[in-house]
């Protein structure tokens, strides 16, 4: 039987090791350009995939994200993104990884067949009901993803499959369905490769557009970011002097009225006290834009 998939012959594999290197690392640059190309065919899936994930959110529920290998690393690296940017609590978005934390020193293989340390994860991640769970394999079959998505539907999580191969089980398992079909890698089987790279370029899609329907994005700036360094301290106070349209030194002076938060400094940049800014943000669900009309309106009066 020949192979399929990610498991197949890329075209330009023959000979690779005898190419010279411009000639390989030219292969290798095409190939993750039209990896990327798969995520035009699964837009739609990608939209109601954040579209559930920040509805999960809004009613207070939590979005997973679960993998095991490579696959797993392209989960893990958006999920432990999306405090510091978005300002969403780690207890909100819950990761599986096949293996835990000692698997991420060194990758073991055996963990990703455990049907029992699946099970396990997911009873810790708290996931329930309402709940929505990214589930990532590139090949569509690994049993750790299968497991997880089966028993997360069990619980009423609803399951969003992301796999590179079409009609694979975890596909045909998912409530929600993301193919990116990526094909053959260069380096056969690979799949950190051209696999990964559209995974982690579909969950940069879905987490952003996720916070955009929760309003965490605004004009494209991250206007609920956790500022807990210098550079994002730094970055809190020009995003605010940007979107209220004030000095650096109006910026920082209402940031030190909200605690650092973002949204409600800058509307107390453009005029609001902090009570106020609190009151428009809930009126407006968390929605800078209707807040700072509102604001506009409440002035104008």
């Amino acid at each position: 039987m020949t192979a399929s998939g990610t498991e197949g012959r890329h075209p330009q594999s023959q000979g690779l090791h005898a190419r010279p290197a411009s000639e390989v690392l030219s292969v290798l640059l095409e190939a993750q350009i039209a990896a990327l190309q798969s995520l035009r065919a699964a837009t739609a899936g990608l939209e109601q995939v954040a579209d559930a994930a920040a509805d999960a959110l809004r009613r207070g529920g939590r979005v997973g994200y679960a993998g095991a290998g490579s696959s797993g690393l392209m989960a893990l690296a958006d999920c432990l993104e999306l405090a510091g940017t978005f300002g969403l609590a780690p207890t909100r978005t819950p990761m599986l990884f096949a293996g835990g934390a000692a698997a991420l020193l060194h990758m073991i293989g055996s963990v990703e067949d455990d049907p029992a340390l699946a099970l396990a994860d997911l009873d810790r991640s708290g996931l329930g009901a309402g709940d929505v769970l990214l589930v990532l394999s590139a090949s569509g079959r690994t049993p750790y993803a299968l497991v997880l998505a089966e028993a997360a539907k069990a619980r009423g999580v609803t399951v969003a499959g992301f796999a590179n191969v079409s009609g694979s089980a975890l596909l045909n398992l998912a409530d929600l369905v993301v193919l990116l079909e990526t094909g053959a890698e260069v380096v056969s089987g690979s799949t950190r490769m051209g696999a990964a790279t559209a995974q982690k370029a579909a969950l940069n899609m879905v987490s952003v557009l996720m916070a955009i329907r929760l309003g965490h994005v605004h004009d494209g700036y991250m206007v609920n970011l956790v500022a807990d360094n210098a550079k994002l301290i730094d970055r809190a106070a020009r995003i605010v002097a940007a979107v209220a349209e004030t000095p650096r030194v109006t910026a920082e002076a209402a940031l030190a009225e909200t605690d650092g938060a973002v949204k409600p400094a800058i509307l107390v940049a453009r005029g609001a006290t902090a009570g106020q800014a609190a009151d428009l943000l809930e009126k407006s669900g968390g929605h800078l834009a209707a807040a700072l009309d509102d604001l506009k309106n409440k002035q104008g009066d």
